[in-house]
């Protein structure tokens, strides 16, 4: 079955097209310096929590990056029940609480403190042709509240997602909400466990600190209504998805977005998609630099043209 994350859920609701060209045909456009420069910092933010919950010496890693070792600093300060869910803490929690349980057994109404956490944990779930894929950062069930909430629910069991953003700006939290991570990897918790809606949560932690030198986050709980608007929004577009697989078997194109959606000015392959007449013009950097022409064809010609004898040398 083909492997659907949430980046192909975002990216085939958008703009198919450009999903054609992304995760079909393997294209991608060209990243700025700042972009390398915050996903190389993320990724090295993501590995240095999983090496904190591995339990696997950090120092090397933190001395080496002071902007990181204060971001990892305030996030402890600011949310030390993240730090008391990692697997080394939760394993030894679960582990005494066995022990106690175990010199108990003869009360049937003591409930196990168990706690399951681990980082970068990943789910799969078939659906509809397709396997729903997610990674968690940090994924945390636990039953410490179990006693207070038998009465209530049958049970306590909560299920809890972390992800660490390294944006250096947060976005919008009712975008966030209505991102396909958010809902994707609530959908699949929810499915691929006996955990009901009502008992799942995911926050973000924006762990790359601002001007207020303190990580901000945003919690969304979940509900049954929301699971549902998510499974017939899944259904529509793997059902859409497949569709466009069977167009994409005779070699034809994928539709393109809407031009009222706004998104071509912005995206790496509108010339591709005789769309570039659409972005902002760009001025010339050199004063040697080609004038360009409207016309995206003439564009791809004159770029195919280009040779390091044929461009000039920019002065110092």
């Amino acid at each position: 079955m083909l492997p659907l994350s949430q980046s192909h859920l975002t990216l085939l609701d958008a703009c198919e097209r450009k999903y054609q060209y992304v995760f079909l045909e393997a294209l991608s456009g060209p990243a700025t310096y700042e972009q390398q420069l915050t996903t190389q910092w993320g990724s090295r933010f993501h590995l240095l929590m999983q090496q904190r919950a591995l339990d696997l010496p950090v120092e090397v890693m933190v001395g080496a990056n002071a902007e990181m070792s204060d971001s990892l600093a305030a996030l402890a300060e600011s949310a030390p029940e993240v730090f008391a869910h990692l697997p080394e803490t939760a394993g030894k929690a679960a582990s005494e609480s066995a022990s106690e349980s175990a010199s108990k057994s003869a009360d049937k109404t003591v409930v196990d403190e168990v706690t399951f956490s681990q980082s970068e944990h990943r789910r799969r779930l078939a659906f509809n042709g397709y396997l729903l894929t997610v990674i968690y950062d940090l994924l945390v069930i636990d039953s410490r509240s179990a006693v207070d909430q038998a009465s209530q629910n049958g049970d306590g069991y909560q299920g809890q997602i972390f992800d660490w953003k390294t944006h250096q700006r947060s976005p919008r939290k009712e975008w966030l909400k209505n991102d396909w991570q958010t809902r994707l990897y609530l959908y699949v918790l929810c499915e691929t466990t006996d955990l009901r809606p009502d008992q799942i949560s995911m926050t973000y932690w924006f762990v790359r600190l601002a001007e207020e030198n303190q990580p901000g986050f945003y919690r969304f709980d979940y509900s049954e209504k929301q699971h549902q608007a998510t499974h017939q929004d899944l259904l529509r577009l793997t059902n859409r998805l497949t569709q466009l697989l069977k167009l994409a078997e005779s070699a034809a194109d994928f539709p393109k977005v809407a031009i009222e959606k706004g998104l071509c000015d912005r995206c790496p392959f509108n010339v591709r998609c005789d769309r570039a007449s659409l972005a902002a013009p760009t001025a010339p950097t050199a004063p040697t630099a080609i004038a360009l022409s409207p016309d995206p064809h003439q564009l791809l010609q004159t770029a195919s043209q280009l040779t390091a004898d044929t461009v000039e040398e920019i002065p110092w």
